[in-house]
């Protein structure tokens, strides 16, 4: 079984930059996106610990494991030998010199996927509120 949700918005900013912010851990801490703390580097084999706002008192330790730039990163977290398995997809996609588009998915996978997502909670605002404060900072944000 297989639970998905996601989200896309058009940005009017180029990729590169929406792509720095997504790959800037202080961007995460400091934005109106949703997560209350992110920490560790967002790079290619790094582990990095997400607290969000739906669940505060408890941290998902996931390991980046694999990242395209400027396009595409992958996250993935979940119980040993593939009982339960998130996986959060995040995609740039460039419209144009000064626009992109924005996706994040997640992906629940499993034998036990069925169990565990019962017990969590609707990821859909949150998802909303990331792409939402990406948009707003990536078009208010210039390159220097």
């Amino acid at each position: 079984m297989t639970t998905t949700t996601s989200t896309s918005t058009a940005i009017d900013a180029p990729a590169g930059r929406v792509w720095r912010l997504l790959t800037d851990a202080a961007w995460w801490n400091r934005a109106d996106n949703g997560v209350v703390d992110v920490a560790g580097t967002i790079r290619e084999g790094q582990r990095v610990k997400l607290v969000s706002e739906l669940n505060p008192e408890r941290g998902f330790r996931l390991k980046v494991v694999d990242v395209d730039p400027p396009r595409s990163m992958t996250w993935s977290g979940g119980l040993p030998v593939g009982l339960f398995t998130g996986r959060r997809t995040f995609q740039v996609e460039p419209d144009g010199p000064e626009r992109c588009t924005f996706t994040m998915a997640e992906d629940f996978t499993g034998p036990l996927a069925p169990l565990i997502t019962r017990s969590l909670p609707d990821f859909q605002d949150s998802f909303d509120q990331f792409a939402a404060a990406l948009k707003a900072d990536g078009e208010a944000a210039r390159d220097d």
